[in-house]
């Protein structure tokens, strides 16, 4: 009966729950009984808290809680995991950080204060690199996270934990956060989809850099109608967040019920802005077969990219600036354990001059400005998901790519990092696999607060391609590929 309750996607058991065919303490137990299965192998969800999310399950069957049911986002009683940088009330939150390994918050996130109350059971943390800086997820509290595709990959980051629980069964759905590409990369490497939102679409509670567009909270799911239904859960205005703003009139769940009515008519797509990034052959090579799925929908597809001027450095400049707002004090009290990325991009950060900060600024806007030219002519604009696949596990970011050497941990970054500049909505799907079976996707683009029309055309594309039926998975031991190191 489990493995039966596992497989189903989570808008399938949100209407199982709405119908009485199972109860939330049932899918609680389906869940604790998969992690136990497939945690040993990957590590995704190191902390748990199946107590508290018996006593919800409970709360929730006795009729309590339920005063938002019916409402747009309602889960229910659906299972879900929570990325450690978002606090939980009363269960251990670290940050994936050795000067937080015992840290116990009091309140929840005000997301996920709202996911409990449109009736999502948080079942456990899922692991994150510390403070959330990196492409791959490890930690000296918890260890690193794998791929189930193939353990001695990389699952990405930061939101790694939250893809693989996801990509094994052993959640519906897994909250996230997005800065560089932390739910597309992962979404990406093991074939789920992620979505970064617009700036102000989701709260971000009370972090300290409340007014910056850079980092944003973002569902993941294992398909694309499943990540509508969880945006429609996490979306909406907050008292927390001043970028936030009410949720639309029309669910997300609804629009992408009507994605064949809303096809994109005009695509931009770009495997490497014109050649500005280095981007693995194969992965190149992949996502423009899959955009054939687009071109048999009657879409026209043409090669074309803004270009990108200088957004890799102005990206390194304004991202440090946020280390500084999050890292300064941490670096004078406890630097010692502070891994070095971290160092280097606070210390960045405190070096820049105003001078610099104000053309980074201006870079950035005439990036922006570029872009919402390009939407003048197209609906969407798609590249890959990320320019290699999934690395050896034990890497923080690939050496090379396409020969190119990485200066940096960020330097492979991009492709997402370019989108988050502009604060466009990105949907990561899954579109194929290379020769050594690891996933490969494709980033899906829309206009500023366009998050339909994104999740619409990765609705269209997904039914297309199948990929989603893949899901769940076993977890899958074999080795490094040549190709991952290069």
């Amino acid at each position: 009966m489990s493995q039966d309750l596992i497989r189903l996607s989570a808008t399938q058991a949100v209407a199982a729950l709405a119908r009485g065919e199972v109860s939330p303490l049932e899918l609680v137990e389906a869940a604790a009984a998969r992690i136990a299965e497939v945690e040993p192998a990957v590590n995704a969800m190191p902390t748990l808290c199946l107590d508290r999310a018996r006593d919800h399950a409970k709360r929730l069957m006795r009729g309590e809680g339920r005063e938002r049911e019916g409402q747009a986002g309602w889960l229910g009683g659906l299972p879900v995991s929570i990325k450690d940088l978002t606090d939980v009330a009363g269960v251990r939150t670290t940050y994936g950080s050795p000067i937080f390994r015992d840290h116990v918050p009091e309140r929840s996130h005000p997301v996920v204060e709202r996911i409990e109350a449109l009736g999502g059971i948080v079942i456990g943390k899922s692991n994150t690199p510390e403070f959330g800086a990196g492409g791959s997820t490890f930690n000296e509290v918890f260890g690193r996270t794998r791929n189930p595709w193939n353990t001695s990959l990389t699952c990405g980051g930061s939101t790694g934990g939250g893809a693989v629980s996801l990509a094994t069964g052993e959640v519906w759905l897994a909250q996230g956060t997005d800065h560089g590409g932390s739910t597309r990369r992962p979404g990406t490497y093991c074939s789920v989809a992620g979505l970064r939102p617009s700036p102000g679409r989701i709260t971000r509670g009370t972090v300290n850099n409340t007014f910056s567009p850079m980092s944003v909270q973002g569902p993941m799911a294992r398909n694309i109608p499943d990540l509508a239904l969880f945006l429609d859960t996490m979306a909406g205005w907050c008292a927390h967040d001043p970028l936030t703003y009410d949720a639309p009139a029309l669910p997300y769940a609804a629009a992408v019920a009507s994605a064949e009515q809303n096809r994109p008519r005009r695509i931009a797509f770009t495997t490497d802005f014109n050649g500005k990034l280095p981007v693995d052959r194969e992965v190149r090579e992949i996502c423009t077969q899959a955009m054939k799925h687009f071109e048999a929908m009657g879409c026209v597809v043409e090669e074309f990219a803004p270009d990108l001027g200088e957004l890799d450095e102005a990206f390194l400049v304004l991202r440090s600036q946020v280390f500084v707002v999050d890292r300064e004090l941490q670096m004078q009290s406890h630097r010692d354990q502070l891994k070095p990325d971290i160092i280097w991009n606070t210390q960045r950060g405190l070096d820049a001059t105003p001078s610099r900060l104000a053309w980074a600024d201006r870079e950035r806007a005439s990036f922006f400005r570029r872009m919402v030219a390009m939407f003048g002519k197209y609906d969407v604009f798609v590249t890959p998901g990320a320019p290699t696949p999934a690395f050896d596990v034990m890497l923080r970011n690939p050496e090379t790519i396409a020969g190119v050497k990485l200066e940096n941990y960020m330097a492979g970054s991009m492709l997402n990092a370019a989108i988050t500049m502009t604060g466009c909505p990105a949907v990561a799907v899954p579109c194929g696999f290379d020769q050594y079976g690891r996933p490969v996707g494709l980033q899906v683009v829309a206009p500023h607060r366009r998050e339909d029309v994104a999740l619409q055309a990765a609705a269209l594309f997904e039914a297309a391609a199948g990929l989603d039926r893949l899901l769940p998975i076993d977890p899958r031991p074999g080795s490094v590929p040549p190709a991952s190191m290069a």
